[in-house]
């Protein structure tokens, strides 16, 4: 893929993906914060500034990597917020609160990027339409289909996926499953990237995101 080729994709792209992974974070800093701990905003990690969330490695390299190579899809990550549980009111439901909050975050966001879609089309239809609605339609349509995908990914139950911490957290403390997946917390990554790797990832996320984005499609219908 050349240069021509990538920098209009960069400019549909570009925005989506800095606001999905950015309010991902900054959601779980906000739970956090409503739960009683107050690090993530100590360390000025509640700003919207996305520079102040940029991982070299999952915003940057990994989506550029991917999209060098024509993947069938995006995906990626910021840098983590700072998070103590020790300051939590009560740990394990405000663990459940906080780790449900970024994907959450992103499910809201597909919802906003489909209604500037919707009204962006509208507007079209009346003015005739231009490049710049093209373009907007286009950048709505990757929103929605990445912050779906990011939740998606997300919810995988498998720590420190927030999924994963979902899971352990609403399962009784004393049930092997939880105590099972505490103990895979340090090799969850590894495992994530093995599926990505052995393109599995696809085939796990593949039929949620295809049904979320059906229904959001259909509610969308029902606007235009």
């Amino acid at each position: 893929m050349d240069l021509n080729q990538i920098l209009p994709k960069i400019a549909v792209m570009g925005l989506p993906i800095l606001t999905a992974i950015t309010l991902h974070e900054v959601a779980h800093g906000w739970a956090a914060r409503s739960c009683g701990d107050r690090t993530a905003e100590a360390q000025g990690r509640l700003s919207l500034n996305p520079i102040n969330h940029v991982d070299p490695m999952g915003t940057i390299i990994l989506p550029g990597l991917l999209l060098l190579v024509g993947a069938p899809f995006l995906f990626g990550w910021a840098k983590p917020v700072p998070v103590n549980p020790s300051r939590f009111r009560h740990y394990r439901a405000d663990w459940v609160k906080v780790a449900a909050a970024g994907p959450l975050a992103n499910f809201f966001m597909a919802l906003l990027w489909g209604l500037l879609g919707v009204l962006t089309l509208h507007v079209a239809m009346r003015t005739g339409g231009n490049v710049y609605a093209e373009w907007l339609l286009e950048m709505a349509d990757f929103g929605v289909l990445f912050n779906i995908v990011i939740a998606v990914f997300n919810l995988i139950p498998i720590p420190p996926l927030d999924g994963g911490r979902v899971l352990t957290n609403l399962l009784p403390a004393r049930n092997g499953l939880a105590q099972a997946l505490d103990k895979l917390e340090p090799w969850g990554l590894y495992i994530v990237m093995g599926l990505a790797l052995t393109g599995l990832l696809g085939a796990v996320i593949g039929r949620p995101v295809d049904f979320i984005s059906s229904l959001y499609a259909a509610l969308f219908s029902l606007l235009t």
